[in-house]
């Protein structure tokens, strides 16, 4: 029997952490929440590996441009969705920073993580996810939302103040996402051979990035617990920074999950769903997935690109034609009803489909 929520307890599970839980004990099985709905067993760890292309975004800038790299990025974008990206700017041994700031903060006390709790109707700030009915089934993940970009939109506190380094580290990161991200849109724009601006022109003056920050605690039940549920990213593109050591983000080509692989130096760059639309479907927003691991600890940093609410996002003209018609609709605030979607299990991109 399914267990049943007062709208108290829904907001309880709203905001305690999978961390908080696990440390009272409670979830050393993982509750019903957490169990994949109509008895759905994972995949063993025999899933293949994706042959997802490396691409050196050196090779993408003006000064040093090579077709062969373009190639290369359209074939990712459009078979998989998504490439490893190189040459982009940050040292291995920033990156490890950035990871080493994100462990060492879920690493602290609780009730030194509860100092940036998430409020219940919102998503900023740390805590699970949010819940919209008693039928949802909950991700195995915590998880750190900042607005980092513009700087006025962010909420300061929420931004951890231990560990020490963890503001001013972010801070730079993100400076550096600026650069790779509009390096990669114009790629992208490029390769569909368009005006060079136009993704840019649609991220916008009042273009916004949020950083998602997860941690994945050892699960018991990794054959029926999630890390995160599928689903395609609301964004325009999606910038992930990995485990060096654990994977567990899995691609869905096909009909079939493939792994994605581990580059330590790499950024893992994905198409949004905002993307698929503005190309017309050319892109695709791939499926993705995390899975649970019973032995490991895993933590990643996901930073998603977002238009502002009020833009406009629809296939660009010069790709629609006798051949290939316009598939989806214009459409604007994409994220108004992206989380109802998600958290039911469906495609938000649905709703744009003509």
């Amino acid at each position: 029997m399914a267990e049943s929520y007062s709208p108290a307890k829904l907001e309880l599970f709203a905001t305690r952490s999978v961390q908080e839980q696990l440390a009272e004990g409670e979830l050393l099985v993982p509750s019903q929440k957490y169990i994949l709905k109509d008895g759905i067993t994972l995949p063993d760890a025999s899933v293949d590996l994706m042959d997802v292309p490396v691409i050196d975004l050196g090779l993408l800038t003006p000064s040093s441009i090579s077709e062969e790299e373009f190639d290369k990025l359209r074939s990712a974008l459009t078979k998989w969705g998504c490439f490893q990206v190189i040459n982009h700017g940050m040292t291995p041994e920033f990156l490890d920073k950035v990871r080493e700031v994100t462990k060492q903060f879920f690493a602290m006390p609780l009730e030194e993580k509860h100092k940036y709790l998430r409020p219940a109707d919102d998503i900023e700030g740390y805590g699970n996810d949010m819940v919209f009915s008693e039928e949802q089934t909950l991700d195995w993940t915590d998880r750190l939302y900042l607005n980092v970009y513009p700087p006025d939109l962010r909420k300061l506190k929420f931004w951890p103040e231990n560990p020490i380094s963890f503001r001013d580290t972010l801070d730079q990161y993100i400076s550096q996402l600026q650069v790779i991200t509009e390096t990669v849109l114009k790629g992208m724009a490029r390769s569909l051979n368009l005006e060079e601006d136009c993704f840019l022109d649609k991220y916008g003056e009042q273009r916004k990035m949020q950083a998602r920050f997860c941690f994945y605690p050892p699960c018991s039940r990794p054959d029926r617990v999630l890390g995160v549920k599928p689903h395609g990213d609301g964004s325009l593109i999606t910038l992930l920074l990995q485990d060096k050591e654990v994977e567990g983000l899995q691609f869905l080509k096909d009909n079939q999950w493939f792994r994605a692989p581990i580059v330590a130096e790499a950024l893992l760059i994905n198409v949004g769903d905002q993307a698929e639309i503005l190309s017309n479907g050319l892109f695709k927003s791939p499926v993705h997935k995390v899975v649970t691991n019973a032995e490991k600890e895993r933590i990643s940093l996901a930073v998603f690109c977002l238009p502002d609410s009020e833009t406009e996002i629809g296939p660009f003209e010069s790709l629609i034609n006798e051949s290939r018609p316009r598939l989806y609709k214009n459409l604007k605030n994409y994220l108004g009803f992206y989380f109802q979607y998600y958290q039911q299990g469906r495609r938000p991109i649905e709703a744009a489909i003509i």
